[in-house]
């Protein structure tokens, strides 16, 4: 089993990985809305229902997806967006 500590490595190194597609770009929206990658973050408590690597990977390439299926830049900010996935999937 992963630690939380580990699974918060994975993620800020996947955010991190150089953008291959469109999709990829929204990543440096995620890092700077997360901001800190330590066990003390609340909003990174997510993670404490994810139980892979691969899972975690899913999770931003989801929620990469659901920002240019739904996100309306017009009607709102990527930052409560972002909090909306976090929280509520």
């Amino acid at each position: 089993m992963l630690s939380f500590n580990k699974k918060i490595q994975h993620l800020e190194n996947y955010l991190s990985r150089p953008n291959e597609n469109y999709a990829d770009s929204f990543k440096e929206d995620i890092v700077m809305f997360i901001d800190d990658f330590t066990n003390q973050n609340k909003l990174l408590s997510f993670l404490n229902n994810i139980n892979s690597l691969e899972e975690i990977e899913n999770w931003v390439d989801n929620l990469c997806s659901r920002i240019i299926l739904k996100f309306d830049s017009e009607g709102e900010d990527i930052n409560d967006f972002i909090f909306d996935y976090i929280q509520f999937g």
